[in-house]
């Protein structure tokens, strides 16, 4: 099974990503909530194991749902954030939690009325730096922004971000790529 982190949200993440959040604004659990699929993220991404073992077909649901709930509970993850986790396996759905938490986040910020964005730098930002760019996105696109941060080394230098259908890109990797077109067209 491909790994869903990177890929297109399905349906299947949007019904349980909305179910999630109607629970958890109910129960006004939000917050913690988000905070539960934040600390899911970066297990997932940290550890190659969990993406396994979460996307494998022969582990048994019912099993599979025991042990990522203890993950769950061992990440400190809410009861509502660990009862998710464990439909999810338990409904051979627990390959697509991060793809549920990135349908959580759009739908959070939809609620909150911000847009969702993705910012990709060549390395790690610091607080300071991540501020600065939410700060120069929420003036230029006159809303507020909440976003999620990856590192592509690719990138060489400098960060791309993407809200909706837009793409900004400072990185140094497009600054090259756009000086080595103008040299061979010279």
């Amino acid at each position: 099974m491909a790994q869903h982190d990177q890929g297109e949200i399905t349906e299947a993440a949007e019904r349980y990503a909305r179910a999630a959040f109607e629970l958890a604004l109910e129960s006004k659990a939000l917050d913690a909530l988000e905070g539960d699929f934040a600390k899911l993220t970066a297990a997932f991404k940290d550890s190659a194991d969990l993406r396994a073992a979460a996307a494998s077909p022969l582990i048994d649901p019912a099993e599979k749902a025991k042990a990522l709930t203890a993950v769950a509970r061992a990440l400190g993850l809410s009861p509502l954030g660990c009862n998710l986790v464990g439909v999810a396996a338990q409904n051979r759905r627990a390959g697509e939690l991060p793809l549920i938490a990135r349908a959580f986040r759009r739908r959070l910020a939809r609620h909150r009325n911000a847009s969702q964005a993705e910012i990709i730098s060549a390395k790690a930002l610091s607080e300071a730096q991540r501020k600065d760019i939410l700060a120069a996105l929420s003036k230029a696109l006159g809303k507020e922004i909440e976003a999620e941060s990856k590192v592509d080394e690719n990138l060489i230098g400098g960060f791309i971000v993407r809200v909706g259908s837009r793409q900004f890109d400072a990185s140094l990797r497009a600054k090259l790529d756009t000086l080595k077109l103008a040299l061979k067209q010279a």
